[in-house]
Parts: structure tokens; C-alpha cells; sequence
């Protein structure tokens, strides 16, 4: 199916690159250090932050994965998003004032502070894999599906290749601040075009409830479905135990998400931008997710359900906001690429080759940082067309997080409640964690294990929690107590906000996320 675009269209998404590289250009000129450039200098603010966490999150891969997701399979997709807002509540109250307080630049530095630094490399060897492989590759795939949705004569590795270079270029440049303020104009352009789509393609049916849902399959728009069922939906034991744990891997370790909260001005600032994201991550489902159901009803039969939403741009949307919307999906395309890139920049540079160099100045710290991050850019771009070999973009990244993040959450967990967790077991989580989840894998790709990769990320963390507590106390000491102190919550209790008015408290704040994350999930149970 091809996708005309109007003269107009390709204006609107021509001057979108012109404000991009000249945000880039303008921020470059003021980057010096590494701090600079891989945590903007300290400074962000919590609407930056949250809007950073949005755009960045709700991704090309969000956009076609939850509409085509939708399309084929029902709403119980939008579970993901939806505990988006739990899981940044869970980071607001108990891992961010770690995180904040230690002064990180990156999340595996925790583990070296709490365990060794065999942990910290080791997870920071992972992050950067599933950064490349996953995120941006993922990005890089998706954007490159979508243009040539639009321009079919234009090659799969050279658009691939353009896509990356362009994100490639203005990160290097101009560093996290480059991402989080570019960013930012990304988010209004989503949520502005997604608003629109959600609007017109209501419209299609009288805005009538009962005239959009009465076409659609049983259970297609219900969020709770059984573990055994035909269709393939999320089961709701995935979404008990498997969405919580890929969840807190995303939202509270994944290194190009949680670098925005790294980079905040100040603790409140932090957990401000973090629940803003958690409550932004509730409208996917009215303005994403909806819509891609409806969709089965307006356009049946399509090949593919990543057509869902390019679909629904052109078909709904006149001349220009076509332009516009697409140059918002462009935008989140490069969202997720500029954000991987940085993060996994910024993890090579900290983690592995500046602890070697310590006589680094920070301009020489700043410099690398941009060499890495145009070699990654070229990785990444190199690995997106062996995307095409998987059955869907969604369920790549989703099971492939499924069967790498349980031990890393089951050690994170640990290091923060269990005071009596040491180094040696840190580290053999790790390894024989995966050593197990890879076993797992292999049977469950050959359909002997035949539970929805949910279910399994959920039982592997429970595993990798009982092998973390049997480790720790054959193999440990009781660690020693600059080890423990400032590094758990042990003795520690959910501190008083400051003399602040009643809605800047985080705790109120949290409140109003889970109540109305509560009457969704009721609403649509």
C-alpha cells in the first residue's frame, strides 16, 4: 500500500529538520564537559523532564506498535502504559533519592557503590547491547518502515543509514541537553497530532461509543484477558507479574530514560518530571490505543498491523496536518534514537574507558563522548534491516527485554531492601541469571515452554530473587557498612516533603496518578 504526500507535506516535515539542527547547533556551543553533555549540565527542570520522558518513550515503535497492536489483538497492549505510572510512583519513593543523592551519571554506577565494579561493567555491558540492538536499532527499523510506507523507491540500509546520521549528528553535538529540549517540541507535536487522529477517526462513527464497538471482536476492548487464549492478547498473569518487571527495567534502570532524572537540578525537580511522565503515560490508550481498534473496524483486513497507522494519518488527516503528524512520528523516531545513542555514549565513555583514563580532561571526556556515540550510530544502523527477519517490531523488543532484564531487576531489588546482599551474589545473579534466562529462551523459541513471554519474565525474576538470596548467604560476608548506609533502605523511612504547598508534594502528587490509573483500569477491565 502506498501513501501519497502532498508538496506541502514535505515542507512541513523539511523545516521540523531545520528546527532540529538548529536547536543542536545552538546547544553545541555551549557544551564544554562531559557532564555537559551527558546530563545537561545538571540543570533540567521537571516539565522538561517529564515531557523528555513522554517523548521519548512514545516512540516510532510506540506509535506503530500500540495502533498495529491494537488492530490485531485489542487494548490489553495499553497495559504497558498504564504501569508506566505505578512503576514511576515505585521510583519516586524509593530508588530516585538514591539515585539523586549519589550524584550518578549512570545507573550502573549504583551497583559499584553498593557491590564491585564486576557488576557495575557487567550491566553496563548489557545496557549498551540493548540500547543499540533494541532501542535504537528498533527506531532506526520503524522510522525507515514509515518513510518507505510513504516513498517506497527509497532503499531499506541507505534510509536506515540517513535516519541514524541525522540523530547522530545533533546528539553528538549537542548532548543530552540537545535531546531533552528537542524533545520537548517532539512531545507537543505527538501528543497534539495523536489528539487529532483519535478526534477524527471518533468522527467516523457519529461519536457514538456504541457505533465504534459494536463491529469489534469479543474482548477487544478490555485490558484483562485469560492466560490460555487464542488470539495471543497479553493474559492477565503477564500483566501481574511480567509488565511490572519490564516496567521497572525501562522506567527505573534502562539508562537513555532514567539519564533525564540523572540530569535534574534537584531532587523535587526529579520526582516531579518523573510522576509528570507517569501521568502523560495515561492518554496513549484514548489518543493510540483506541484508535488502532477502531481501526478494524474502518479499514479491515489490512496486510500488516504496522500499517495501522500510517493508514489512519492518511486517510483521515487533509493536506498538511498529514505533513505535521508525520513529522511528529519522525520526531519520535528520532527521539528514541538520540536517546539510546547518549545513553549508550555516555555509558562507554563513564563506565569502561574513563575508570583506565583517569587523567582525562573534561574536554577530552566531552570529545569522546561524541566519537562514540557516530560509531554507535553506525552499529545501530547496520543491525535495523535484521529486524525484518522477527514477525513484529513489538514483540521483538518486548520478548527479548522479557529474557534479559529479570536478573537486573532481581539484583536492583535486592541491593535497595535486603541490606545483607553482597558483591559475590550481585554478580552471580547476573551471569547465572542469564545463563538460565537463555536456557529458557531456547525452549521457549522451540514452543516446548509455550507461556506468553510475560508470564516468563515474571516467573525468571522470582528464580533469579531465590538464586540472588541462596548466593548471598553461602557466598557473602555481611557487607561492610559504607556498602549499606546511603545505598538501602535499611533504617530509612518515607521522608516528609519539604514546607511546600499541598499539590508540589510528590506524595499527593502519586496519589492522584494511581487514582486515576485505578478508574481506567476499572473502566475498561
Amino acid at each position: 500500500m502506498d501513501f501519497p504526500i502532498s508538496n506541502l507535506d514535505l515542507v512541513i516535515i523539511a523545516g521540523y529538520f531545520l528546527v532540529v539542527f538548529g536547536i543542536g547547533y545552538y546547544i553545541s556551543k555551549r557544551i564544554d564537559t562531559g557532564e555537559d553533555l551527558f546530563l545537561a549540565g545538571r540543570s533540567l527542570m521537571w516539565g522538561t523532564i517529564g515531557l523528555s520522558l513522554f517523548a521519548s518513550n512514545i516512540s516510532s515503535t510506540t506509535l506503530i506498535g500500540l495502533a498495529g497492536d491494537a488492530y490485531s489483538t485489542g487494548i490489553a497492549v495499553s497495559n504497558y502504559e498504564w504501569m508506566a505510572g505505578v512503576v514511576l510512583v515505585f521510583m519516586a519513593f524509593f530508588f530516585i533519592p538514591f539515585f539523586i543523592k549519589s550524584r550518578l551519571t549512570t545507573i550502573p554506577e549504583y551497583l559499584e557503590k553498593r557491590f564491585d565494579v564486576r557488576s557495575r561493567k557487567y550491566f553496563s555491558g548489557l545496557t549498551i547491547l540493548t540500547s543499540i540492538l533494541i532501542d535504537a536499532a528498533g527506531g532506526i527499523y520503524a522510522g525507515t518502515l514509515v518513510l518507505q510506507m510513504f516513498f517506497p523507491e527509497l532503499p531499506f540500509l541507505w534510509t536506515a543509514f540517513g535516519l541514524a546520521l541525522v540523530a547522530g549528528l545533533y546528539t553528538a553535538a549537542g548532548g543530552l541537553a540537545a535531546v531533552v529540549y528537542t524533545d520537548v517540541i517532539q512531545a507537543v507535536i505527538l501528543f497534539f497530532g495523536s489528539c487529532v487522529i483519535a478526534f477524527l477517526a471518533f468522527q467516523q462513527f457519529d461519536f457514538s461509543w456504541e457505533a465504534a464497538t459494536a463491529a469489534l471482536p469479543d474482548g477487544h476492548l478490555s485490558k484483562i484477558h485469560p492466560i490460555d487464549n487464542p488470539e495471543g492478547r497479553l493474559p492477565w498473569l503477564g500483566t501481574l507479574i511480567g509488565v511490572p518487571v519490564l516496567g521497572f527495567y525501562y522506567w527505573g534502570l534502562n539508562q537513555y530514560i532514567v539519564q533525564r532524572v540523572l540530569g535534574a537540578k534537584d531532587l523535587k525537580n526529579a520526582r516531579w518530571g518523573a510522576l509528570l511522565g507517569g501521568l502523560l503515560k495515561l492518554a496513549p490508550l484514548f489518543i493510540m490505543v483506541l484508535p488502532g481498534a477502531w481501526a478494524l473496524t474502518l479499514y479491515p483486513g489490512l496486510d500488516q498491523p504496522d500499517l495501522v497507522f500510517p493508514t489512519l494519518v492518511t486517510e483521515l488527516l487533509p493536506v498538511g496536518f498529514v505533513g505535521l503528524v508525520l513529522a511528529g512520528l519522525v520526531a519520535a523516531i528520532m527521539s528514541t534514537i538520540d536517546s539510546t545513542l547518549n545513553a549508550a555514549s555516555t555509558l562507554i565513555t563513564v563506565d569502561f574507558v574513563q575508570p583506565n583514563k583517569p587523567d582525562m580532561t573534561a574536554e577530552q571526556i566531552g570529545t569522546l563522548g561524541k566519537w562514540v556515540t557516530l560509531i554507535l550510530m553506525i552499529v545501530a544502523a547496520l543491525w535495523a534491516p535484521a529486524i525484518r527477519e522477527f514477525p513484529g517490531l513489538w514483540n521483538y523488543i518486548q520478548s527479548m527485554l522479557s529474557f534479559l532484564v529479570p536478573p537486573v531487576v532481581a539484583v536492583f531489588l535486592l541491593a535497595v531492601f535486603w541490606p545483607r546482599m553482597g558483591r559475590h551474589s550481585a554478580f552471580i545473579t547476573l551471569v547465572g541469571g542469564h545463563i538460565l534466562s537463555f536456557g529458557i529462551f531456547l525452549l521457549w523459541i522451540t514452543d516446548i515452554v509455550g507461556l506468553h513471554f510475560t508470564i516468563i519474565a515474571g516467573i525468571l525474576t522470582a528464580l533469579c530473587l531465590v538464586l540472588a538470596i541462596g548466593a548471598a548467604l553461602v557466598f557473602d560476608e555481611v557487607p561492610a557498612k559504607e556498602k549499606v548506609v546511603g545505598l538501602t533502605w535499611s533504617n530509612r523511612t518515607i521522608e516528609p516533603a519539604e514546607d511546600l504547598p499541598w499539590f508540589k508534594d510528590y506524595r499527593y502528587q502519586s496519589v492522584v496518578v494511581l487514582s486515576i490509573t485505578v478508574v481506567l483500569l476499572i473502566l475498561f477491565w
